[in-house]
Parts: C-alpha cells; sequence; structure tokens
C-alpha cells in the first residue's frame, strides 16, 4: 500500500477522438448493448474503479462551509478595512498595457469622450470580432449584444458624468457576462442550444451589483457547454479563440469572459468556476483570474448546474480591475444562504508589495509536473516574490488522486443531475463532449457521490493543514498552455481526455475544498503564449490573494495580443 502523502497524480494516456470517430464513439456510449463495456473501460482509465475501493473513515461534506472564520494569514495580509479605504495602484511592468476601468473614468472625467462613443465602439467591435476575413477566423468571444440595450445603458452613465455624479469607478466602462449568469433581457443559454428559451426578466445577483454600479453590461460573453470542459469549444455558438494565437483555446469554460478581454473589448468581465474555469481561461489568455471562497459571492441567478462546487468571480486585465470587480460582487446576499456566515469584504493590503513575513507553500513533486516551460515561468515569478521579501516553503499534501477524482464524480454527477430533464427530451441536440460525459454520470453510484463528499472531508482538512504552515500554495494554473485548435475539432469538438487532464492539473482542489484561489500571469511559453501561476489562499484571503497578483504585476512584462480592439479613449 502506498504512503497518503506520496504523490499520485498521475498523467492519463488515452487517444484523441474527434470527427466521425468521436461520434461512433458516443454513439457506442450510449447504446445499451456496448455502453457497460465502454463505461467500465472509462471508470477504470479515469481511476473511478481505484477510488471505489480506497476507504474513507471521514464524514461527508456535502458542500464547503468555512463558517466566517477570517484567519489572518499573516499580520500584512489579514483583511480588515472597507473594500474603497484606499484606492488600487495599478503601475504595471513595462511592456503592453491594457486600457483598464481607471483609464475610462479619466476619460470621462476630462470630457475626452463619453459612454456613448465608448457603447458605439463596443457595438462596431463585437460586430467586426465575430466576422471571419481571409486571414483570421471570427473570434466568438460575444454571442449576444442588443445595441439599443447598450445605447440606452451608455446615455444614462453619460448623463451622470456630465453631472459629475458616477456611480463607482467602472461607471460607463464596458463589461462582459458569462452566458451562464442571467443578464435581464437577455437568455441565459449555458451554452446550449437547449437552454434559454425566454429572456432573463431579471439581473443575478452579482450582475445586478455590477448595473447599480454603472457598468456597461454590452451583452452575453460565450461558454464551452453547460461548462463541463476546459478548451473553451463551443459547437452551437462557435470555438472561442486566444486573442494571443488565434489557433488557440483560450481555455474555458468562461471562454468568453476571458477571451473578451484579452483582446481588449473590456477591462473584466465575470465568469463562473466549477473545477477551473476562471482561472483556466486566465492563465490562457494573461488575465487575472479570481475564484472566492465558497459562498463569498451569491450563485443567484447563475444557472445552478454544480451546487457544491461552483463560484463566481472576475476575469480581469490587471489585478487592480479585478479588486474593483470582485468588492463589488462579493459580500452577504440574503437570499442567498450560503453568503451569510462570511467576514466583511475587504482590499486592505492590496498597494503593500512589501512580502516580507509572506510564506509561499511549493509541493515540488506536483508543482513541477507541468511543462518545463510552464514550470520556468511560474518558477522566475515565485523568485520575484523572494525578492520582495517572501519566503518560499517546502510543503507536501496528501492524496490528490482522490481530490481529482472526487472532484469530477462530484460535478459530473451534480451537472447531470440539474439536466437530466431537458438531456432526457433532447439528448441529441447536445454537444458530443455533454453526451459522453453523462453517459458516464449515469455509470456512478450514489455510493461513488458519497464517497466523494467524504474525500472532500479529508481535502478539506489536508488543505487546512498545510494553510496553518504557509499564507498560500503556489501552483502553476495549468500544466500546459493553451492548446491548438485541430481543423477536426472546429465544428463538433474532440474528446481529448489527456490533454484535459493535463489542463486541470492544478485547478479542482481549490473547488471542492471552497478555497479561494487566483490565476496571475507568469510570463509567455516560447510560442507567445501566456502561462499563468495559481495561489491557493485560507478561507476569506481574497485581499491576500489579490495583493499577490499586484505585486506580480509590478515586475511581470505584459505582450500585446495577435488580435486587439483599442477603445476611443
Amino acid at each position: 500500500m502506498s504512503n497518503p502523502t506520496d504523490y499520485n497524480l498521475k498523467p492519463v494516456r488515452l487517444p484523441r477522438l474527434a470527427g466521425l470517430p468521436l461520434k461512433l464513439f458516443v454513439e457506442l456510449l450510449e447504446f445499451p448493448l456496448t455502453q457497460p463495456v465502454l463505461t467500465a473501460s472509462l471508470l477504470r482509465s479515469g481511476g473511478i474503479a481505484d477510488f471505489r475501493q480506497q476507504v474513507f473513515d471521514e464524514p461527508p461534506t456535502f458542500q464547503p462551509d468555512w463558517g466566517g472564520a477570517d484567519r489572518s494569514v499573516s499580520p500584512q495580509a489579514a483583511p480588515r478595512a472597507a473594500p474603497t479605504a484606499t484606492p488600487l495602484e495599478n503601475s504595471p511592468a513595462s511592456g503592453f498595457r491594457f486600457a483598464s476601468f481607471a483609464d475610462y473614468q479619466a476619460a470621462y472625467r476630462s470630457g475626452r469622450v463619453s459612454p456613448l462613443e465608448v457603447a458605439r465602439w463596443v457595438i462596431e467591435s463585437v460586430v467586426a470580432s465575430n466576422s471571419a476575413s481571409a486571414d483570421r477566423p471570427p473570434l466568438r468571444a460575444i454571442i449576444a449584444c442588443n445595441p439599443a440595450d447598450v445605447l440606452a445603458q451608455a446615455e444614462q452613465s453619460a448623463a451622470r458624468w456630465r453631472a459629475g455624479n458616477p456611480l463607482s469607478p467602472l461607471d460607463g466602462a464596458p463589461l462582459a457576462v458569462k452566458d451562464e449568469l442571467d443578464q435581464a433581457g437577455y437568455p441565459t443559454h449555458v451554452g446550449t442550444k437547449v437552454l434559454g428559451s425566454a429572456a432573463a426578466a431579471a439581473d443575478a445577483e452579482a450582475v445586478a451589483r455590477l448595473r447599480a454600479a454603472g457598468a456597461l453590461l454590452f451583452g452575453k460573453a460565450n461558454m464551452h457547454e453547460i461548462g463541463i470542459g476546459m478548451t473553451g469549444h463551443n459547437s452551437h455558438f462557435g470555438a472561442v479563440r486566444n486573442p494571443y494565437h488565434l489557433n488557440h483555446y483560450p481555455g474555458g469554460s468562461s471562454s468568453g469572459p476571458a477571451a473578451a478581454v484579452a483582446a481588449g473589448l473590456c477591462p473584466a468581465a465575470l465568469g463562473a468556476d466549477g473545477g477551473g474555469s476562471i482561472r483556466i481561461p486566465a492563465g490562457f489568455c494573461g488575465l487575472v483570474g479570481l475564484k472566492p471562497t465558497f459562498g463569498r459571492v451569491s450563485e443567484r441567478g447563475a444557472a445552478p448546474l454544480c451546487w457544491s462546487v461552483a463560484h463566481i468571480g472576475p476575469l480581469a486585465a490587471s489585478a487592480a480591475d479585478a479588486a474593483i470587480l470582485y468588492a463589488l460582487i462579493a459580500g452577504v446576499d440574503p437570499l442567498d444562504a450560503n453568503t451569510l456566515r462570511q467576514p466583511p469584504v475587504s482590499l486592505a493590503g492590496f498597494n503593500d508589495f512589501n512580502l516580507r513575513g509572506l510564506r509561499i507553500g511549493v509541493y515540488p513533486a506536483w508543482f513541477n509536473h507541468a511543462s518545463p516551460q510552464v514550470v520556468a515561468r511560474c518558477e522566475a515569478l515565485l523568485a520575484e516574490f523572494v525578492r520582495m521579501g517572501a519566503e518560499q516553503v517546502e510543503i507536501a499534501i496528501a492524496d490528490l488522486e482522490s481530490i481529482r477524482v472526487g472532484h469530477v464524480i462530484t460535478i459530473v454527477s451534480e451537472m447531470y443531475t440539474s439536466l437530466a430533464a431537458a438531456f432526457q427530451r433532447r439528448k441529441r441536440a447536445f454537444g458530443l463532449d455533454v453526451r459522453a460525459n453523462f453517459a458516464l454520470a449515469q455509470a456512478f453510484s450514489a455510493r461513488d457521490y458519497v464517497q466523494a463528499q467524504r474525500a472532500r472531508t479529508r481535502a478539506i482538512r489536508s488543505f487546512s493543514a498545510v494553510l496553518e504552515q504557509v499564507d498560500v500554495i503556489a501552483t502553476p494554473t495549468a500544466a500546459i498552455s493553451a492548446p491548438p485548435i485541430q481543423p477536426d475539432a472546429v465544428l463538433d469538438g474532440d474528446s481529448d481526455l489527456s490533454t484535459l487532464t493535463e489542463i486541470m492539473r492544478f485547478s479542482v482542489a481549490a473547488n471542492l475544498t471552497g478555497l479561494p484561489a487566483v490565476s496571475i500571469p507568469a510570463g509567455y511559453d516560447a510560442a507567445g503564449l501566456p502561462v499563468g501561476l495559481q495561489l491557493i489562499g485560507s478561507a476569506w484571503s481574497e485581499a491576500l490573494l489579490l495583493r499577490l497578483a499586484n505585486a506580480a504585476g509590478q515586475v511581470v512584462e505584459r505582450r500585446k495580443p495577435q488580435l486587439l480592439y483599442q477603445p476611443p479613449l
């Protein structure tokens, strides 16, 4: 028997399928005579068969509950002050600089440009981004944009700026919303052709808070269908492209929000994360992506896909804009019970780049289980943190394999349960990867699900113990940089579980435990594709994670994306 503290994550070696072979495989997976044999093989290769034999003495934890405990991770990092107590500094290192909320604010305040001019630019840019040319495929970041609605919002914002009464630092600044969240006047398709038959009557709570702050909500952003994949492909609305290299994926499932920000359509966007769906596209697109603590941001008005691992959070071109968005959407919602026991939201310490006394934990076997270029870029950023005063501490984390498998069982079971009625009614209207995953979900048992929740309890205890020794845990965001879009995958996608495992190696633990985690830009690989560093913190330590993201922004040089829309500021 292996030692439970031994590193036990292994690569998955399965053939990639696309086109006709993928269609045949899914048909066989759904056919009653062949389904048992194929699902049994998938359960073995995916580690589920071994997981069923594990013994967990822990009781099940059916969703994270951090109880509002505000444990200070260090005297410098402990969040206490109100979110707007001090201005947020945004002075990045040399290199390319994206337009920020502060740039929009300065342009509006000076009168150089009005929100109406920006609204017209956004509308035109969305149309242009979705149009193919001889040398460029469509970006497909935005799937719906109502010009009349956008212009009406802009007129109201312009009036506020003329009166000198903007609602917030992002009043009149464009912002995209993932298709997983309700936005009044737009259908919530959740990346499908089955859901969203009517427009949402009201905003999701997080969207409503941004609208109340004056954000120019210019449309719904594309996503991987029902959030079940990590590339960003969508067979119904088109494959989203990575603005840094249009023949590569942007990551998923918040692919549209990430691509919209990286292409300059907006300084920030609202995403959702059930297994890395904010952090992975942020890493692949060179952005800051924050998954807050479970229960920090209200889920009311989000599609009920995966109740116990779902999180809403910001993707932004800078740490400052991610922090502004986070501070606006976080906090108690009386109608969402999961939000009621949290400490006050804060950004205290955001501008403090002295990291002395901060302990950054690295589990070498886990950290190094990535491509050499990814590891090198992440190590270089850690070295900068050490130069700023932080201490790098070697740690070990027990049984990461049970966390990986427990997360798979949890999220796929919850997604299938949520969509079972629609799926059974219109199965063939869903994409091939959804159909394959749901065939697997039907092979899971109630015992599997409870076993996964017992694994969650062990994971929470394991990470809690480590986070008593260090302030944050550092890993790459993904083990590889953004994978290419293969020609045979453009229409119907593909099934590439080997690559999917590489993409998700570091992300799922924070979802299963409910701990906050952020992806921050760490540089670029030899092909010019962005690389992200992930930091996982103790519950409610978002202020510390954003502070470190801001510190990284002072030393990591940014590059201009291949496709960029420059606002008229």
